[in-house]
């Protein structure tokens, strides 16, 4: 492929994804109009219920700290035991 035909290729490429891209700005859902329902009929179901406020996220860290405290006091006496 010669300089000039890549850069016409790259060009037309360019372009033709810019058209693509701005075909359908998401305003409308593009399968329900092409199947002619109305899109406010196809509409998803609303997400269920989030996790309830509250709910511990980090419960093990307690237990984290106690276990590297136990572990670094047998370190430090087994240390200065030597």
């Amino acid at each position: 492929m010669t300089t000039q035909m890549k850069k016409i290729v790259f060009f037309s490429l360019f372009i033709l994804i810019g058209h693509v891209a701005m075909a359908n700005d998401g305003s409308e859902d593009v399968a329900a109009t092409v199947a002619g329902v109305d899109a406010a009929d196809t509409l998803p179901e609303p997400p269920g219920p989030t996790i309830p406020p509250g709910l511990p996220i980090d419960g093990g860290i307690l237990a984290g700290v106690v276990v590297a405290l136990a572990f670094g006091t047998k370190k430090v006496l087994s240390h200065k035991k030597n």
